[in-house]
């Protein structure tokens, strides 16, 4: 008899379970590229990629309409992929009918076929990379990053910590006592993982693997089915993930709805009308500020799992390094043409100037440096490849414009020709100068290449402005560049009173699925614990008898979202339980 998936995928979750409880990282997708990963050669995925295009992409899924084209590849490859266009309510339906059966099958076969799913997608990485990088116009070797072996990474330690908080859960409670008109009572019981339910993961437009994988995963291993519902511009990474999912969980007997694709024209706002169902329990969602407020203010009925992008905010007050932190600064403002969740929007810098290890840098001398850096990076076709993305939507396109109204422009965002695809929409970035009053326009989420220098009246002025601006539309990150301690300790606690990651004087800023870091999503261990709950069914331990009397018979009933309370019903009566 063949192995289960947990069985042979035993060693390498316990070994990544054990490396989180020791606060430690195991990346075993990332760290078998270099030997035999069984990974699709380059040539093999071009070949599986292209036999995908001008096609309709079956799923096998219930409720189809017809089909939708959505996407188009912003280097001119004609995509023409076709997907089932599926009833909304009949997915989620579908999805709560496998509810019952995948929430029997217990945290050790969800944990299993979840690694399998992975090591099935580990195989597709080159295939994934080239559909991030004809959907979101992500360079490729972004597009790798982001889809391949770190994503897959990700998604194993989210499926490790689920599977963690899973086995916490005890089968059976401790024997314990309670009162009864004055007679002592013994008491045993049971304890129940019960997962919320049907799951929506709405899709990320840039970053829809390394953004989705994790609620995708986190959802699956803690018993609730999952329906995906991808950006309209980026389906295709998603669809073939849960093509794969499927795939798996019918060759183990599970039913394939578990994991569904919901796809729709923009215009019918099925993301919206699927986060509403009444029978929609959690919402993974990563993106902008705006639409994560949409889906906390009428997903009510969800636990809403919302990691903003927001302000990315850059402090500078001194440096040792001028030439570094310029570098680094330029890199994060043409990377993926603006996409990366960490690129720094606002630069907050003292209007006098501020100390270097080149002497004292004015605003205008610093301003002049870093269009210079944008421009030396930018100059090498080579560079212009591997560093700068596609533009692929108008609201990108628009927004440079109009940015560039609001102050004087320190480089202005100009074409730039892209050596393997001349047709691309490739532009360099655009960085403004702006004064601190100017907040109504600084605080807004712009999308793309748009960053702005803004002029502080001190640095204190300046983490002021990071305290009040970050707490109340978000960000990713915050950065701070200083050679005084003093300053150092109070941009920390800005940070901490903005609730917002922070790093100190690193002249490369974190970018995402470019750097080594794969935390999951901002929620903590709530990312994890929030998708379940655990009820408790206690009842009278019978007395020992040298004639074991028949047990009662006896069963327990959770009552939907009634405040925690179970039903418990036996020869005795009912009684009710608080949990």
């Amino acid at each position: 008899m063949r192995p289960s998936a947990y069985e042979r995928h035993r060693e390498l979750l316990q070994s990544v379970v054990a490396a989180l409880a020791a606060g430690e990282r195991r990346r075993p997708f990332t760290e078998a590229t270099g030997l035999d990963a069984g990974m699709r050669s380059t040539r093999t995925a071009g070949k599986v990629f292209d036999s995908l295009l001008g096609r309709f992409f079956d799923l096998g899924q219930p409720g189809v309409l017809g089909s939708v084209r959505t996407e188009s590849s912003p280097y001119g490859i004609g995509l023409g992929i076709a997907y089932p266009r599926c009833e909304p309510a009949e997915l989620v339906a579908a999805a709560a009918r496998t509810a019952a059966g995948w929430r029997a099958a217990g945290p050790y076969q969800r944990a299993g076929l979840a690694v399998e799913i992975l090591r099935r997608l580990n195989t597709r990485s080159h295939e994934l990379a080239l559909a991030v990088h004809h959907t979101t116009g992500q360079p490729l070797p972004t597009a790798l990053r982001s889809a391949g072996p770190r994503a897959q990474d990700r998604a194993l330690q989210a499926v490790a910590q689920a599977f963690a908080e899973s086995e916490r859960v005890p089968a059976d409670l401790p024997p314990e006592s309670a009162g009864h008109r004055g007679r002592p009572l013994a008491l045993q019981g049971t304890c129940t993982l019960v997962p919320r339910g049907v799951s929506l993961l709405i899709g990320c437009p840039d970053f829809p693997l390394w953004n989705g994988f994790p609620g995708l995963f986190a959802s699956l291993v803690t018993g609730n089915p999952v329906v995906v519902a991808p950006h309209p511009r980026s389906v295709l990474p998603l669809a073939i993930t849960v093509r794969v999912a499927r795939q798996v969980l019918a060759e183990a007997g599970h039913d394939p709805d578990v994991v569904t694709l919901a796809v729709a024209e923009p215009e019918r706002q099925v993301h919206q009308r699927l986060a509403t169902d009444p029978a929609v329990r959690i919402v993974d969602f990563t993106g902008s500020a705006r639409v994560a407020g949409w889906l906390e203010e009428h997903a009510r009925q969800a636990a809403v799992f919302a990691d903003r992008t927001g302000l990315n905010t850059v402090v500078v007050d001194s440096t040792d390094d001028y030439r570094g932190l310029v570098r680094g600064l330029a890199l994060s403002l043409c990377l993926c043409n603006g996409t990366v969740r960490t690129t720094a929007q606002n630069i907050l810098v003292p209007e006098q100037g501020f100390d270097t290890d080149e002497g004292r840098k004015t605003l205008r001398d610093f301003g002049s440096d870093l269009a210079d850096a944008v421009d030396r990076l930018l100059g090498h076709p080579t560079r212009v490849a591997r560093v700068l993305g596609a533009i692929t939507a108008d609201e990108v396109r628009d927004a440079l414009t109009d940015a560039a109204r609001y102050g004087p422009v320190l480089h202005a965002s100009a074409p730039v020709v892209h050596p393997d695809h001349p047709s691309a929409d490739t532009r360099s970035p655009l960085l403004v100068r702006l004064r601190a009053s100017d907040e109504a326009i600084y605080t807004r989420e712009w999308p793309g290449p748009v960053s702005f220098l803004v002029a502080t009246e001190s640095t204190s002025h300046a983490l002021a402005l990071l305290r009040r601006t970050v707490a109340r539309h978000g960000a990713i990150y915050a950065a701070v560049h200083s050679t005084d301690p003093v300053v150092l300790a109070a941009a920390e606690a800005a940070a901490l009173d903005a609730g917002v990651d922070l790093v100190a004087n690193l002249s490369d800023l974190p970018a995402g699925p470019s750097s080594a870091f794969t935390e999951l999503p901002g929620a903590g261990a709530h990312f994890v614990t929030g998708r379940f709950r655990v009820l408790r069914s206690r009842w009278h331990a019978p007395p020992a008898a040298s004639a074991p009397a028949p047990a009662p018979e006896a069963f327990t009933v959770a009552l939907p979202e009634a405040g925690g309370v179970a039903v418990h019903e036996h020869g005795l009566g009912a009684t009710l339980i608080d949990v």
